[in-house]
């Protein structure tokens, strides 16, 4: 199995090391707006790199005691549904990749595959580059149910690390079968909204520091504004699905959501600089990191405020200042990307939280889940849960209904009486 997963993970041969850059062009804007005080980390570069590691390392704890604000955001204005049709936007260059990419646009062009319909609207994180601060999501909406009175759920789905624009869309047409509606988001560099200037979705995860910190708040973001759309369209219950770098990103929107009640992490790990330092898939950004002189240890301080053992509590807390979460964690037995200690930390954690959480363990690897038969083992316990989840909502729905109206029928009663 690891030889299995070794060969899949080195098959794509357009992965670049780039050199450290600190970034903190990327993260100022934030740190300004909201008058956090750190002039003078934000000038730390030009002192040397023990001043610019330290003043992101203080950054990182600046950023999780205000966790609120940096996953916060203003709702966008221009939320608006795009038809058009689809496309791959592969992040490789096998040749049998580029050669499904030509069909897919010839299709098109022949008008032999339907168009698809896209929300689109402004992130509220800015960078530079317009065409990835215009979200995209693919839009499925479930048929429209004979009950008038079922609530209408939806789901918001992220896909793994330069996934192209077709991967998990059979996921949300599954849902939809369930009733439940789905939003496939394009994450922060990836498809439609990666850069010309870039073969693979390199920005959202690389060896710039600060720019990792935007991809990782822009994320966020966009997904709770997802959830803001959806719910302007009626919808009452919300989830997330995330697999490998989606899964992150999941668990940090939930955490600052009460909203996202449904919790599918599809590969699950602790801190984002462990993962980044001993993924198999993130060699590339390791290697420029140790070539700067960086360890493991100061990359996990580094990325302090995008790891999900950071917000353990906060997830916590968002359960149980509400109604409860339901959670699914889905881990691989033979993980190079995901090293299974980790993903056994989430599951420790959340033992001892007290978190509503259901385990899954695949007898592969992270690539591996693609494969058959895993794919339709990782699917399967993906889509039970999702569909259980969602059910046992309309059920509290219903009863939460019932006993509304049960207090009511003795004040109906009284009134009767006099």
């Amino acid at each position: 199995m690891y030889r299995w997963e070794w060969r899949l993970t080195t098959r794509d041969e357009n992965r670049v090391v780039r050199p450290l850059e600190w970034g903190f062009e990327w993260i100022a804007p934030f740190l300004e707006a909201h008058n956090l005080g750190t002039e003078d980390l934000l000038d730390a570069e030009r002192r040397g790199d023990a001043a610019a590691e330290a003043a992101m390392v203080q950054i990182n704890r600046v950023l999780i005691r205000n966790s609120e604000k940096f996953f916060g955001y203003e709702r966008p204005a221009d939320f608006r549904l795009e038809d058009r049709h689809p496309q791959l936007f592969p992040t490789n260059v096998r040749p049998e990749t580029l050669a499904r990419d030509a069909a897919l646009k010839q299709q098109a062009e022949d008008g032999l595959i339907p168009r698809a319909q896209f929300l689109r609207f402004t992130s509220p994180e800015r960078t530079p580059f317009p065409e990835n601060d215009l979200v995209n999501a693919r839009w499925f909406p479930a048929p429209e149910h004979k009950d008038p009175a079922r609530p209408k759920q939806a789901i918001v789905i992220l896909p793994q690390w330069n996934a192209d624009a077709f991967s998990h869309n059979a996921l949300a047409t599954i849902f939809n079968r369930m009733g439940i509606s789905a939003l496939r988001l394009s994450k922060p560099y990836h498809d439609i909204r990666r850069p010309t200037e870039l073969e693979r979705s390199d920005y959202a995860v690389s060896a710039n520091i600060g720019r990792t910190l935007s991809a990782c708040r822009q994320a966020v973001v966009d997904i709770r504004c997802c959830i803001d759309w959806l719910e302007g369209q009626g919808y009452e219950h919300f989830g997330v699905l995330g697999t490998s770098l989606g899964s992150c990103y999941a668990f940090l929107a939930s955490a600052h959501d009460k909203r996202i009640r449904v919790n599918a992490f599809n590969h699950a790990s602790t801190a984002f600089g462990d993962v980044v330092w001993a993924g198999q898939s993130t060699r590339h950004i390791r290697q420029g990191l140790a070539e700067a002189g960086l360890t493991q240890e100061q990359m996990r301080a580094l990325w302090a405020a995008v790891s999900p053992v950071n917000y353990y509590d906060k997830f916590v807390s968002e359960a149980a200042g509400g109604p409860q979460k339901k959670v699914l964690v889905v881990y691989a037995d033979y993980d190079l990307t995901f090293p299974r200690e980790y993903s056994v930390q989430v599951v420790d954690a959340f033992r001892r939280s007290g978190v509503n959480f259901e385990e899954r363990v695949l007898p592969c690897g992270h690539y591996t889940t693609g494969e058959t038969p895993f794919q339709y083992m990782d699917g399967w316990y993906l889509g039970s849960f999702v569909y259980r989840a969602f059910k046992a909502l309309r059920k509290e729905k219903a009863g939460t209904a019932r006993d509304a109206a049960s207090q009511c029928a003795p004040q109906e009663e009284d009134l009767v009486s006099r």
